[in-house]
């Protein structure tokens, strides 16, 4: 089939690429001419694993090509909408002037029988808005939640554990949803679950699942305070209610809290749509959600300073990661990132290091010292923050070899990622988060 996709951002760019992997004719269309050349050139514009070859692949196949032109979409069976969308300036609820522009940009090119499949996340009621703009073209909206995991994101798009359709009522509906069945012919023919819905419906499962998400985080992170003032710890409490198949064990690991560019914006935007529908009741233990997840950031920079007599004033504090998680270099709303740029405000003589996200970081805080090995940051360091769970901090970083680089015998584990026996064991003084 011809596809076409608004947006070449992180959404986008992957889900353009692998949609050309599985067999389709792809156009990407932005309106950012940087963008668009860097992809044309079969360059990634940020790490994301897998994507770099999947991108050259497509190129090279010639099923992939990307354009600032939205005439390009002419002709494409399905139009994909891939835009951002951000907090409103000064408030929590989402800006949707992406999404408008995107559609109105593409109404000029769209014909009867056409799909246009709405992947942005957005508030409850933005695709019925929407569909009579489309309709009167010829051509059906559908949203199309995706469901990413920044740093998985090609599996995510190519093998999703479900895919979500919301149509309108009625025969165009109907055949909107085989359209886009066909789109994603090999995942659903290998028996991944496609779920027909309403529109409403559609888009409340991907805030929905966000919310959840960020409400499981820090609900172990909420008993990671209570482990602090009581003596338990907060590992030990996950793993044991882990075992409960309600329960389960994934995200329940308590740490620094959540960030990037998804949970966080999606659930105060998931909040502030409540209140307009009159149901802020309903959602009000969200803020205490993004409460504690911030709580958790304070916490971190506490325990580097009480780890330091009181003061980090003129002491180099090494900080493990920027990104905020593994396998990515997004710093947006990075709790790593917010953990180093605080206690630099301390007066702290801050290194951070990242495999990935140096980059990134330093445009956003150029203010903050950088150094891209990992060793070298470590050397002379009087105090070591792990703040985002990297295999080589994690795993790879062993607490002989940190003593060769340093005679500071301070770790402060804000992901709760490492030995704490064997760090303990080499004469480390360990802090975790939520652990006695």
């Amino acid at each position: 089939m011809r596809l076409s996709v608004i947006g070449c951002g992180y959404l986008g760019a992957v889900h353009a690429a692998a949609m050309a992997s599985i067999g389709h004719e792809v156009v990407g269309i932005d309106i950012d001419p940087g963008k668009i050349k860097t992809l044309s050139d079969g360059d990634a514009p940020f790490f994301e694993p897998g994507l770099q070859q999947i991108l050259t692949e497509g190129i090279a196949s010639g099923r992939l090509s990307f354009s600032t032109e939205f005439a390009a979409a002419a002709g494409a069976d399905v139009h994909f909408i891939g835009v951002g969308t951000p907090q409103q300036p000064g408030g929590h609820a989402a800006d949707l002037t992406y999404v408008h522009t995107a559609v109105d940009s593409l109404l000029p090119h769209l014909s009867e029988g056409d799909v246009v499949a709405g992947k942005s996340t957005v508030p409850v009621g933005t695709a019925a808005s929407l569909a009579p703009r489309v309709a009167a073209t010829g051509a059906t909206l559908v949203w199309n939640p995706e469901f990413l995991r920044e740093g998985w994101a090609v599996a995510d798009t190519i093998t999703p554990d479900r895919l979500v359709a919301g149509v309108p009522d009625g025969p165009s509906g109907e055949r909107a949803a085989e359209v886009l069945r066909e789109v994603y012919h090999p995942a659903v023919a290998s028996g991944i679950p496609f779920i027909v819905t309403d529109y409403a419906t559609s888009e409340l499962v991907k805030v929905a699942a966000n919310a959840f998400l960020a409400t499981k985080i820090s609900f172990i992170n909420a008993m990671a305070e209570i482990a602090e003032a009581s003596g338990a710890d907060v590992t030990q409490l996950a793993d044991a209610i882990g075992h409960d198949e309600r329960i389960g064990r994934r995200f329940l690991g308590a740490g620094i809290g959540f960030g990037g560019g998804c949970l966080p914006k999606d659930i105060r935007a998931f909040a502030a749509r409540a209140e307009e529908l009159g149901k802020s009741e309903s959602v009000t233990f969200l803020r205490e959600v993004d409460a504690i997840n911030l709580r958790r950031r304070d916490r971190a920079v506490e325990l580097v300073v009480q780890a330091l007599g009181g003061s980090v004033f003129g002491k180099k504090v090494t900080v493990l990661g920027a990104a905020f998680k593994p396998h990515s270099d997004d710093v947006r709303d990075s709790p790593a990132l917010d953990v180093a740029v605080r206690l630099r405000g301390l007066g702290a003589d801050v290194m951070v290091t990242d495999p990935q996200a140096i980059d990134n970081a330093r445009r956003l805080h150029p203010q903050l010292a950088y150094e891209p090995d990992r060793d070298t940051a470590i050397r002379d360091a009087d105090a070591i923050a792990l703040v985002t769970e990297w295999d080589e901090y994690r795993r790879e970083l062993t607490p002989e070899h940190a003593s060769s680089l340093t005679s500071g015998r301070v770790v402060v584990d804000g992901r709760n990622g490492l030995d704490a026996a064997a760090w303990r064991a080499a004469g480390w003084q360990y802090h975790g988060m939520g652990r006695p």
